[in-house]
C-alpha cells in the first residue's frame, strides 16, 4: 500500500508549489473515517481511495481532485457527512465527493433502474464538473484490477456494466489507455475462455515474429531521419486481446486471417510534420486502399486528432500507422484529462487555444441536457448507452457547419443534431443535392440539406429508425404531447358540454385556482385527464365551482302506465319504458327498468341502459346518450356514431365505469378478423379465444377472395386488457392476416 509521503512527492514531481497541507490532511481524514474497514481481499480499505489517486497522478491532475479522490468513499460508506466536508476542505471538494456517492435510498423497482438512476446522478455532477468523471473512472478502473476478490455474479455483473458504460464513456472523453484496459479487464472476466485463447495465439504470434516489431520500428525511424524529421519517434506495439476479439466477432474472420495485428506510432514536431510523414511513408510502401483516415482536419468529437493509413511495409507485413503530433498523443493517452494541464486561454504546440472545456467534455454536456429531460430511468439508460458505442460520421449543413454523428444515423438524426425544431418539422431531406429517403444511412462527408413543414408532427415510427439518444427522446417527447394534445380537445369539448348542462361559463382561467383540488401540475394536464377518462368532468366542475349543486338524471313516473319522463341536467325531458318496483305506489321516483344500470356510474334512478351494438367494456373510455323512448346507450368514444350527436350536447351524458373487485360480469364487443381460407384456421381462432377464457358469443364469416375469409365475431371478455391481449395473440397467428375491434 502507498505511503502517505509517496502521494505528496508523485503529485510535486509535476506540479512543485502543490498544497502538501491539503494532500495530507485529506489522507489523515480519509484514514480515520475508514478505520478498520476491510476490501474483498482482506486490504485495508483506505488502499482504494490511495491507489485512486496514485492512477490521478499519472495523469498529472491537481491536488484538489487528488484530495477528492481520497475522499471519494467517505460520504458513502463512513459516518462522514457533506457539511463535515465542507467545513473541513471546503465546499468545492465537498459538492465533488457528492456527486461521487451512488443513489442508496430510491425506492426503485428493478436493478436497471438503480444502475440508470446511478449514472444519470453521475453523469449529472460530470455536467458540472469533469473531475468527478475522472476520479469515477479511477475508481473504476482500481475495482477492475481487484475484481478477483468478488463472487462470480458480481464479477459478471461489474464487468458488463464496465463494458457497456465506462470503458466507452472513458473513449468518448478520449482517454484511449484507460478504456483498453476497462475492456480488457472486463473481457477476461465476461468470457475468461475466449480471453484465453486470444491471448494464447497472440502470445505464440509474438513468439513467431520475435524481433520483427523492433525491425519495422527501426525501418520506419530510419526512413524519417533519411527525409528530414530528425526528431520522429517511432513506436510500435502488438494489440490488445480485446482489440483482436472484437475485430474478429465484427468482420467474421479466424485468427489466421488477421493481417494487421501489429500498430504503429508515428510522434513528430508539429501538423506540416505529420503530412510530411505521410508522404516519405506512402512513397516508401505501398498502401491499403481505403483505409486512410483524417482526424487532423476533421477531428474526432472527443478531440482525438491523427493521420490513419494501412501500408504493406518492411517484411510485408500489413500494418497500421497513426501519426501525429506530440501534443495529440497526450490527448489521446489522457483525453479530457490533458486540458488540466493548461489554463484557459494558453495555446498548444499546435497553435490551438486551449480550455477547460474540450470538444469531449462540450459533447457530455449536450448529451446530458438531451437526455435528461422526463424519459423513465430505463429510457434514460438505453440513450446513454446509444451515444456512448456509436463510432462517428462527419457531414455538412448546406452553409458548411459541422455535424458529428453515430455511425447508421439517418437524415432525421442529423435534423435533430441541428436543433429539435427542425427534427420535429422535417418531412424530407436533399444529401448531396439528391432528395433522399429519410431512412438513409449518412457517409463521411455528406451534405444534408433538411426540407420541413410548420404542420408535421413527427411520426411515432421514426423512433424505430434514428440511431441517436436525442432523436428518440424528441421523438417520444413529441408523440407524447401530440397524445395529450388529442385527449386535451376532447376533454375540452367534455368539459365545456358539462359545464353548459350546469349553466356555467368553462374556461382555462376558471380551472387554474382549483388545480390543486384536482391534483394536476397544469391545466392541460387536468382536461388531458378528463379526455383520457381518467378523471370526471363532474369532478372538475365540483371543482371550480364547490358550492354547485349537481343536478343528475331524475327519474319520474310520466303518468302513462308503464313510461316514465327522463328529466336531463339542461332541462330537456325524454320518455324510457319501465315499471314500479315492488311495494312502492305508482309516485314513486324509484323504479325498475327493462335493464338495470349495471356498472355504470353517472345516472341517478334506475333507467333503462343499453350498449350500443358493437359493444362497450371496461376500460373504454365512455359516453352516454340520451334516446327519448329508449332510455340511455352507452357507446365508447371511438364509436363514429357519436358524431351524430355532436349538434346535440344536451343528449350527452358523462358516465364512467363503475366496477370493483368482485366484478363477474362479461361484457360484448365486436373484432372483425381477415385470414387465409384453409383448412385449421378458423380451430387456431378458437383456440386462441378459449386459450384466454374468453367466450364467443356469435360468428359469421364470409368469404371475400379466393384466398381469405372474414370471421366477424363478438365476444364476451371481462375488460380492455383482456380484449387487447386477444387482438395481439390473433394478431401473431401465422394464418391470419388483419385484426381490428368493430366500432359502429
Amino acid at each position: 500500500m502507498m505511503r502517505q509521503y509517496e502521494l505528496v512527492e508523485r503529485v510535486q514531481q509535476y506540479k512543485p508549489d502543490a498544497n502538501e497541507a491539503l494532500l495530507n490532511k485529506a489522507y489523515v481524514y480519509a484514514m480515520q473515517k475508514h478505520g478498520q474497514q476491510k476490501r474483498a481481499s482482506g486490504d485495508p480499505y483506505i488502499s482504494h481511495p490511495l491507489e485512486v489517486a496514485a492512477i490521478l497522478t499519472d495523469m498529472h491532475l491537481d491536488e484538489s481532485t487528488i484530495a477528492v479522490a481520497l475522499l471519494h468513499d467517505t460520504i458513502e460508506d463512513t459516518t462522514a457527512t457533506r457539511a463535515e466536508i465542507d467545513e473541513l476542505f471546503g465546499e468545492d471538494i465537498g459538492r465533488l465527493v457528492e456527486g461521487l456517492t451512488k443513489i442508496k435510498k430510491l425506492d426503485l423497482v428493478t436493478k436497471k433502474a438503480k444502475q440508470a438512476e446511478n449514472l444519470r446522478k453521475l453523469l449529472l455532477a460530470i455536467s458540472d464538473d469533469v473531475r468527478v468523471l475522472l476520479v469515477k473512472l479511477a475508481d473504476r478502473l482500481h475495482n477492475m484490477r481487484t475484481l478477483d476478490h468478488m463472487t462470480a455474479d458480481k464479477r459478471a455483473r461489474i464487468s458488463e456494466e464496465t463494458m457497456e458504460i465506462y470503458a466507452p464513456l472513458a473513449g468518448r472523453m478520449g482517454m484511449q489507455d484507460m478504456r483498453e484496459e476497462l475492456e480488457e479487464l472486463s473481457f477476461r472476466h465476461m468470457n475468461p475462455e475466449a480471453y484465453e485463447t486470444v491471448t494464447k495465439r497472440l502470445e505464440e504470434l509474438s513468439k513467431r515474429n520475435e524481433g520483427i516489431v523492433k525491425k519495422i520500428e527501426a525501418e520506419l525511424r530510419d526512413l524519417l531521419v533519411a527525409s528530414g524529421l530528425t526528431s520522429a519517434y517511432v513506436k510500435g506495439r502488438q494489440k490488445k486481446p480485446y482489440s483482436v476479439f472484437r475485430k474478429m466477432q465484427s468482420k467474421s474472420l479466424s485468427f489466421e486471417q488477421l493481417s494487421d495485428v501489429y500498430g504503429f506510432r508515428l510522434i513528430v514536431e508539429d501538423i506540416p510534420s505529420c503530412y510530411r510523414a505521410l508522404g516519405i511513408v506512402h512513397t516508401r510502401w505501398r498502401v491499403v486502399p481505403g483505409r486512410f483516415k483524417d482526424y487532423i482536419s476533421t477531428p474526432k468529437q472527443n478531440d482525438y486528432r491523427s493521420l490513419h493509413t494501412t501500408i504493406v511495409g518492411p517484411s510485408s507485413q500489413r500494418i497500421e500507422l497513426q501519426i501525429r503530433t506530440k501534443r495529440m498523443h497526450e490527448i489521446a493517452e489522457f483525453g479530457i484529462a490533458a486540458h488540466t494541464l493548461y489554463k484557459d486561454g494558453a495555446t498548444n504546440a499546435d497553435g490551438d487555444i486551449l480550455s477547460r472545456e474540450s470538444n469531449a467534455y462540450s459533447w457530455l454536456r449536450h448529451t446530458i441536457e438531451a437526455l435528461a429531460e422526463g424519459d423513465s430511468p430505463e429510457e434514460f439508460l438505453e440513450h446513454t448507452k446509444l451515444e456512448l458505442f456509436q463510432d462517428q460520421v462527419f457531414c455538412f449543413t448546406p452553409k458548411g457547419k459541422l455535424i458529428a454523428l453515430p455511425r447508421g444515423a439517418t437524415p432525421i438524426d442529423f435534423a435533430y443534431a441541428v436543433h429539435t425544431n427542425i427534427g420535429d418539422t422535417t418531412v424530407g431531406a436533399k444529401i448531396n443535392g439528391r432528395i433522399m429517403p429519410l431512412v438513409t444511412r449518412l457517409a463521411n462527408g455528406d451534405e444534408v440539406d433538411i426540407i420541413r413543414s410548420g404542420v408535421q408532427v413527427p411520426p411515432a415510427a421514426w423512433e424505430e429508425i434514428v440511431v441517436t439518444g436525442k432523436a428518440r427522446a424528441a421523438i417520444r417527447r413529441a408523440t407524447r404531447m401530440a397524445i395529450r394534445k388529442q385527449y386535451a380537445g376532447l376533454g375540452h369539448r367534455i368539459l365545456e358540454r358539462t359545464f353548459n348542462r350546469a349553466g356555467k361559463i368553462f374556461s382555462r382561467e376558471a380551472m387554474k385556482p382549483a388545480l390543486h383540488r384536482l391534483g394536476q401540475k397544469d391545466v392541460e394536464d387536468a382536461i388531458a385527464a378528463v379526455g383520457r377518462g381518467e378523471m370526471s368532468s363532474l369532478d372538475v366542475l365540483r371543482a371550480v365551482y364547490p358550492d354547485h349543486q349537481d343536478e343528475r338524471v331524475t327519474v319520474k313516473p310520466s303518468g302513462d302506465d308503464g313510461w316514465f319522463n327522463v328529466r336531463s341536467a339542461a332541462g330537456m325531458i325524454f320518455k324510457i319504458p319501465g315499471k314500479t318496483k315492488a311495494g312502492h305506489d305508482g309516485g314513486h321516483s324509484e323504479i325498475d327498468a327493462d335493464a338495470d344500470i349495471g356498472p355504470i356510474r353517472g345516472l341517478s334512478g334506475n333507467v333503462d341502459v343499453k350498449f350500443a351494438p358493437t359493444g362497450a367494456v371496461p376500460g373504454d373510455r365512455i359516453v352516454g346518450i340520451m334516446d327519448q323512448g329508449n332510455g340511455i346507450t352507452i357507446y365508447p368514444i371511438q364509436s363514429p356514431s357519436l358524431q351524430r350527436f355532436d349538434d346535440q350536447p344536451d343528449r350527452w351524458i358523462d358516465v364512467r365505469w363503475d366496477l370493483d373487485e368482485a366484478n363477474k360480469s362479461r361484457f360484448m364487443a365486436r373484432i372483425m378478423v381477415n385470414g387465409l381460407n384453409e383448412p385449421g384456421t378458423l380451430a387456431k381462432v378458437a383456440q386462441t379465444v378459449a386459450g384466454l377464457d374468453v367466450n364467443i358469443r356469435l360468428l359469421n364469416t364470409v368469404r371475400v377472395a379466393a384466398d381469405f375469409t372474414e370471421m366477424m365475431l363478438e365476444v364476451e371478455v371481462w375488460d380492455l386488457r383482456q380484449l387487447n391481449q386477444l387482438l395481439a395473440q390473433m394478431k401473431e397467428l401465422d394464418c391470419i392476416a388483419t385484426v381490428r375491434r368493430l366500432y359502429e
